[in-house]
């Protein structure tokens, strides 16, 4: 007698009935979420700190959709696609595509991200070079404090010292980052640079980030080395107020693998 056989609707039904509880779960979100936007920051935040340029920092635009999947074993993944703006101007930046995995287990976002340009590579490489010979050019190491000031401004002077800690504390707040707590870099509470032979600009940094929905503000250590078409180097030392001190990392901007932890980073 020939075998049974499986009519093409019961084998997806079999198929279906074999995959773990919950594989299936996806769920459309509202493109103004709160959920939506802060995985879509942390992309972003990804997306700074590997790029590594201050004259391509972007801040968020608009979500235009956002998917969100439970994969079991795994976490959250986040489907998004959202606009982007010049970081310091407000223009139209272009347009991204991003997945943000949140982790099960206690560790920092897996994000993939691609996005579209409004500048051309050459117009950025120049951007980035004026930053650049602004703070090369001084003829003394770069000393600053609260950045911006009570009321909200960034003397022109000090413009290239605040884009490098936005790229800078990125890296921070996309791996300090979970899918219930999210940050934004407050303020630069101080910044000094070191004097180097080679051709790297160097600075040790304090900023304060903002924890949400916490509110609470969170003091980071930062050192930084930066050069421009070079990955972006940062390690980093944060203690939450109120609370015991955390470890630090470090992070090297421009792997494809993304950036390599060194744990106990001290200055």
């Amino acid at each position: 007698m020939p075998g049974l056989r499986a009519s093409p609707p019961a084998l997806l039904l079999l198929l279906a009935l074999a995959l773990p509880r919950g594989s299936l779960a996806v769920q459309q979100l509202e493109p103004g979420s709160r959920s939506a936007a802060a995985a879509a920051r942390v992309a972003l935040q990804y997306r700074n700190f590997q790029a590594g340029s201050l004259g391509g920092l972007r801040a968020l635009g608009q979500v235009r959709k956002a998917t969100l999947k439970n994969i079991p074993e795994s976490g959250h993944k986040y489907y998004l696609q959202f606009s982007t703006e010049d970081y310091r101007t407000g223009e139209d930046a272009g347009n991204c595509l991003a997945t943000v995995l949140f982790p099960k287990k206690k560790s920092r976002p897996v994000v993939s991200i691609k996005c579209s340009h409004t500048k051309d590579q050459k117009e950025i490489q120049e951007e980035d070079n004026k930053f650049y010979q602004r703070i090369r050019h001084q003829s003394k190491p770069i000393t600053a404090s609260n950045i911006p000031d009570s009321y909200g401004n960034i003397e022109p002077a000090l413009e290239p010292v605040w884009a490098l800690a936005v790229a800078g504390s990125s890296s921070i707040m996309w791996e300090k980052s979970t899918e219930t707590l999210g940050y934004f870099l407050a303020q630069v509470k101080s910044a000094r640079q070191w004097m180097r032979k080679d051709d790297f600009i160097e600075f040790d940094y304090t900023v304060l980030l903002h924890e949400m929905p916490t509110q609470e503000i969170i003091s980071c250590h930062m050192r930084l080395t930066w050069l421009p078409g070079q990955p972006l180097k940062v390690k980093h030392f944060c203690a939450p107020e109120g609370h015991g001190a955390e470890q630090g990392s470090g992070a090297e901007s421009g792997s494809a693998a993304g950036p390599a932890a060194e744990k106990g980073a001290s200055f």
